[in-house]
């Protein structure tokens, strides 16, 4: 048998959606799998190895090519900028990057300070814009900044927005909507273009169905 095509899939709400779409799309995946704490988890009935890792290190996995394959947000592609390629869209943890603050902020401040842990996505949006700002990168509970005066606005991810508006927040601009990518280390591309093909193939064809 070939060595397990080895797949990096980040923790959380993702890592059910995509367990669902890769079952749907005909892989034996236990029931277990979905509980495990474990970090690497090996499926023999399908000669794959899953890699559970932090969101924002997902790329990082895969452009090293110590993963194969790889589930990562349009977001965390964005802001890493990493050398891999995205192969297909999933259409699942629909959200979106927003600009968002205090509805009553002044809003021509010079140099705003923009709280955020997409400093990457912030900075090149904002020069887009035409607006200098000071970008204070954050990871984690970006909605407080605003609110204890750390920053004038946050850069962010926006699903219901219920998190907005429970911290008196509102959302005051749209960047870009997200969606998690199926993507995959070059070489491995190279070497297991069949194996890694067959499963696009069958994933695109739950997606189209």
């Amino acid at each position: 048998m070939s060595s397990p095509l080895t797949i990096a899939m980040p923790k959380g709400r993702i890592f059910e959606e995509a367990a669902d779409l890769l079952r749907a799309a005909g892989f034996a995946l236990p029931a277990e799998f979905d509980d495990s704490r474990k970090l690497i988890v090996d499926v023999e009935a399908e000669n794959m190895r899953f890699i559970l890792a932090k969101p924002m290190d997902v790329t990082t996995y895969v452009e090293y090519g110590v993963a194969d394959l790889g589930i990562a947000g349009k977001d965390v592609m964005l802001e890493e900028e990493r050398d891999v390629y995205e192969l297909l869209d999933l259409k699942i943890s629909k959200c979106h990057l927003a600009v968002a603050g205090l509805p009553n902020a002044i809003r021509d401040e010079v140099a705003p300070k923009v709280a955020t842990k997409y400093p990457n996505v912030a900075s090149s949006y904002f020069r887009e814009q035409g607006e200098q700002v000071e970008i204070i990168r954050l990871n984690g509970s970006i909605e407080l900044a605003p609110i204890v005066g750390l920053a004038d606005r946050i850069v962010d991810i926006v699903s219901t927005g219920q998190t907005l508006k429970e911290n008196g927040l509102v959302e005051l601009e749209h960047i870009e909507d997200i969606t998690s990518r199926l993507i995959v280390n070059p070489v491995s591309y190279r070497l297991k273009d069949e194996r890694i093909d067959e499963i696009v193939t069958k994933l695109a064809s739950v997606l189209e169905g």
